[in-house]
């Protein structure tokens, strides 16, 4: 596929479906392929359920940095892309891939160094601390294989081929899927047949993105000039993630202070939040890419009308989820849990949930765009201003006056219009498009 230039406006819209379509599945086959995991393990036992739990949040530490890893990666190679050097593109693929078999390594060793003690404060059982940290030991083997998958899927999504990661994706976590029940069961291995269907599937990937950059023929010795403009990104966006994690982390350490019934509920909405976050995701991903290749072939108009289309396509998908929220308000909640108590919170947070997603839709799509226009240090500035200004100030004096729930979810909503203003401040503006294949 060639660089983007000025296209009418269905053929545009068609090239973002192309590209986010693929990425959608994309996206969602990893937790997927966790939701099946869990379920195969869960009919082990107590124990061994708790220690995937366990587990899994630790290993979600480089599921984080895979994503980092991702975004700053697209954004540099659709520059290069659009500038007409798919060389070059693929070039910062491969920086991207020795990085992230550094990172995986140093990853690796201090899961096996630290998987006990990490465990053990995490899990309050000590059998399930014990069970966890020997699937973690196993599991982490495949962080190198997670993170060159990161690093493939961000320049791939540079060059505009979203089709092949889709195959490698799908096709290894569906292996995996067919293996793990097989190794637990049959195979007699318990739950290490769950950490090696892990590392099967990971690194199963990691060796298909690999096998894709070779077969390009780009100079694969690596760069550190280059490997360090990529860190001076990873940074911005690490800060920036950080900032999230300290809201959701908050608001549920708040939402736990007004009783297990609205924690409950307020995990349910958080969850449904998340996931509509990760489908949004896709038109975001589908805006690094063409508004990276646009400002690399120095059209600044075409940068424009890819921001100005990703945006009313993130606006419509956010009200398309909001209309089957509202429409599942009554049942969905019913689908987590019988409690009545927890139903009756959730009618509270369910209000919130809908309404912010319109915004949302809009704010996950320009977030694409000034993260493929490589404009990630305004993004890490202004998404702590919401968190420092707005979102933690709020949250915390919905704890002291006891506003419940709805005190919580002012909250994040507060955060969001905040992050809105902000970005349709600097999208309005002339200093995130910046010309040039490097910015």
């Amino acid at each position: 596929m060639s660089p983007p230039a000025a296209v009418d406006r269905g053929t545009l819209n068609r090239r973002i479906a192309a590209l986010a379509l693929p990425a959608l599945v994309v996206l969602a086959a990893e937790p997927l392929y966790v939701l099946v995991d869990t379920a195969v393990v869960g009919h082990l036992g107590r124990i061994p359920l708790a220690a995937v739990a366990v587990g899994g949040t630790v290993m979600s530490v480089a599921v984080w940095f895979g994503t980092l890893m991702a975004y700053g990666t697209t954004g540099r190679a659709a520059r290069r892309f659009g500038a007409g050097d798919r060389t070059a593109a693929v070039a910062e693929g491969v920086q991207a891939s020795w990085l992230a078999l550094a990172t995986g390594a140093l990853l690796v060793l201090l899961a096996q160094l630290f998987a006990t003690p990490v465990t053990r404060v995490l899990a309050a059982d000590p059998a399930a601390a014990e069970a966890a940290a020997q699937w973690l030991r196993i599991a982490a083997l495949g962080i190198p294989g997670l993170l060159l998958a990161a690093a493939g899927n961000g320049w791939m999504r540079g060059v505009q081929d979203t089709r092949r990661p889709l195959y490698f994706v799908l096709g290894a976590n569906v292996l995996s899927a067919v293996l793990c029940p097989l190794l637990v069961y049959p195979a007699g291995w318990g739950l290490i047949g769950s950490a090696v269907a892990n590392v099967v599937a990971q690194s199963l990937t990691g060796g298909l993105f690999l096998w894709a950059i070779i077969r390009e023929r780009a100079p694969l010795r690596p760069s550190p000039a280059v490997i360090v403009r990529q860190l001076v990104l990873g940074r911005d966006l690490l800060i920036r993630g950080a900032a999230f994690q300290a809201c959701w982390l908050s608001a549920t350490a708040v939402a736990a202070r007004f009783g297990v019934a609205a924690v409950g509920a307020h995990q349910i909405g958080l969850q449904l939040w998340f996931f509509c976050a990760l489908a949004l995701d896709a038109v975001a991903i589908a805006a690094q890419s063409l508004v990276g290749a646009a400002l690399g072939a120095g059209d600044g108009s075409a940068a424009r009308e890819v921001a100005r289309r990703v945006t009313a396509v993130g606006a419509v998908a956010g009200v398309g989820f909001a209309a089957l929220a509202a429409a599942g308000a009554g049942v969905v909640p019913g689908w987590f849990t019988g409690d009545q108590a927890v139903h009756e919170q959730a009618a509270i947070v369910w209000p919130w949930f809908v309404g912010m997603l319109p915004f949302a839709g809009v704010v996950y799509a320009l977030d694409g765009v000034l993260i493929g226009a490589g404009d990630v240090g305004y993004l890490r500035t202004m998404t702590l201003a919401a968190a420092l200004v707005g979102f933690l100030p709020a949250i915390w004096l919905a704890y002291a006056l006891d506003w419940g729930l709805s005190g919580v979810w002012f909250g994040l909503a507060l955060f969001t219009l905040i992050r809105l203003v902000f970005l349709l401040v600097r999208w309005r503006g002339a200093r995130w498009a910046v010309l040039g294949a490097t910015r």
